[in-house]
């Protein structure tokens, strides 16, 4: 029986149902998702296989820069560039005090509108499951945060608990659709999406929210810790796959499934790492940068990001201090530089880096780069990771899309981050505006 609703959701998934505008939107993003997990079979990707050959996919996504989680994952629910949404890295460049509990997760710190915000201007339900920058989004109807865990209290999931919203959805989702939740069962291994997508179901079934966003994490854990090809970052993308037809079933026992739009999204690639960068310790012998860094008396430093790393002065107008930064690069051994380049600030310009950050470094493939001021400039790294410049197809994201609304049969060779949530409004027929990216040509089926 279980398999034969599944085969009725494929077959609702049909070019048939693409001639009318969707009501629902479901948005799956997959946490280090590549191109070649649908496009190469022996991932195993059954699912979305499936819905990329009865919708479309991207042979490449380009991702922000730097290509991490947290500013990826804002640039696609608002289409702008961080320099826009106000979210730069994964952790902001601040002092413990100025970051608060919250950091980056906080919601607030969002300058810009965001689907969620248009969609509830609308009055249309929306939901969320550990979207990165999402705690207090009061335009998200039901809310599961992607808070910070506290590992110093006896319930490690307490901040989940006490940014759920409403109030108590944490304690229904327990009763409901997953059991009881410990700290090992949302940090980041198999299980974890196991549960975020019985949550996600649990939210479909139930709620029925015309815009859903998901957040599905664990090949990007087993990916920093064995690099692309590990056996366990194959053993999480067919899990994630199976979380994924989850969803899809989900919509099936709502009744939703022939005016639902299924959009899987990614934030970055990723790089094995063999060697790793440290241009604080050239900075702390300079004395320009401490042991301790943003705590002690420093001038300059760089701030890294896995594959790039990101210059501060204490004074931004401090030209001195950035003439002797730039020699102190300038000057270093020829095969040290090899493994860099310098991105000026033109360049950061166009994808809306930091405007406080006079110029980055870049790391080529195989290298990324560590915060440390002691110790040797060049060291062994390994796994994988990810935040390198997006100029080259390892750290390209992915694309799937398919159902209600959208194009079927369509191979997109490039796009950006920037360009989903102009398809989002478009499905749903929200009213953003001034957004960075525009609506991929194609993407919508024709209406009758």
């Amino acid at each position: 029986m279980k398999y034969l609703k599944f085969l009725i959701a494929l077959l609702l998934l049909s070019p048939a149902a693409f001639a009318q505008m969707p009501k629902y939107v479901v948005v799956i993003s997959i946490d280090g998702l590549r191109p070649e997990f649908y496009k190469d079979p022996s991932w195993g990707a059954v699912n979305l296989r499936q819905l990329a050959e009865n919708g479309m996919y991207a042979d490449g996504v380009r991702g922000d820069m730097p290509t991490v989680t947290y500013p990826s994952h804002t640039t696609i629910i608002t289409g702008k560039f961080p320099a826009k949404h106000g979210i730069y890295y994964n952790t902001p460049f601040e002092t413990k005090a100025q970051v608060g509990e919250l950091g980056y997760t906080d919601s607030r710190r969002i300058t810009t509108e965001t689907i969620w915000d248009a969609a509830h201007k609308k009055g249309l339900r929306t939901a969320s499951v550990l979207w990165p920058v999402s705690v207090n989004q009061s335009s998200i109807d039901y809310n599961m945060p992607d808070a910070p865990r506290n590992t110093k209290l006896a319930d490690p999931l307490q901040p989940f608990r006490q940014y759920s919203k409403p109030a108590g959805l944490f304690e229904e989702m327990e009763k409901n659709a997953t059991g009881k939740l410990y700290n090992h069962d949302l940090d980041g291994h198999l299980s974890t999406d196991d549960n975020l997508a019985r949550m996600a179901s649990y939210l479909i079934e139930t709620y029925k929210p015309n815009l859903i966003t998901i957040h599905l994490v664990c090949v990007d854990h087993y990916s920093h810790m064995e690099g692309r090809l590990g056996l366990d970052v194959r053993k999480a993308v067919e899990g994630i796959d199976h979380n994924i037809g989850r969803i899809i079933e989900a919509t099936v026992r709502a009744g939703t499934t022939d005016s639902t739009a299924f959009i899987i999204v990614g934030d970055h690639g990723f790089v094995n790492i063999t060697t790793q960068l440290a241009p604080n310790v050239e900075l702390a012998k300079a004395g320009l940068v401490g042991k301790n860094l943003q705590e002690d008396n420093w001038k300059a430093q760089f701030f890294q990001q896995g594959g790039s790393t990101f210059l501060y002065l204490k004074d931004k107008n401090d030209k001195k201090t950035l003439k002797q930064v730039r020699e102190i690069v300038d000057n270093l051994p020829v095969g040290i530089k090899a493994l860099f380049k310098i991105i000026e600030r033109p360049e950061l310009d166009k994808f809306g880096v930091d405007p406080n950050v006079p110029f980055a470094l870049a790391a080529i493939p195989g290298i990324s780069f560590t915060n440390a001021t002691e110790g040797d400039i060049v060291r062994a790294g390994s796994g994988g990771t990810h935040g390198h410049f997006p100029d080259f197809p390892e750290i390209e994201t992915g694309f799937v899309a398919s159902g209600c609304g959208l194009a079927k049969q369509k191979i997109i060779h490039q796009m950006g981050l920037e360009n989903i949530a102009p398809l989002i409004n478009a499905l749903l027929k929200l009213d953003m505006k001034d957004m960075d990216g525009a609506l991929y040509p194609g993407l919508l089926a024709p209406q009758k």
